[in-house]
């Protein structure tokens, strides 16, 4: 699993850092994307699990990639609160 990591510093301020995690996975590479989506909209995991009533074990396992399976209406749950789509939760590329 591997992690990219962005820090912005203004005013000696910490202001933003989000965190994507890459699991590769037989003919390609998932991206789990939830915690630069919630960085970059201000929003803390302990907000969204309140919120949502979603379980913080799995918020963070969708953050780590951590996971065997996930449960689509989790996803939609997740994607109704974030007014996004999946593919800007977890990502996939294929092997070229």
């Amino acid at each position: 699993m591997l992690g990219k990591i962005k820090v912005w510093i203004v005013n000696k301020e910490v202001r933003f850092i989000y965190i994507m995690k890459e699991v590769k996975i037989e003919d390609g590479v998932y991206i789990f994307k939830l915690d630069k989506l919630l960085n970059e909209r201000g929003i803390t995991k302990t907000k969204l699990v309140k919120d949502t009533g979603t379980d913080f074990k799995v918020i963070k396992r969708i953050s780590t990639g951590n996971l065997i399976r996930i449960d689509i209406y989790v996803l939609a749950r997740l994607c109704h609160y974030l007014n996004c789509e999946p593919k800007d939760i977890i990502e996939f590329k294929r092997k070229k």
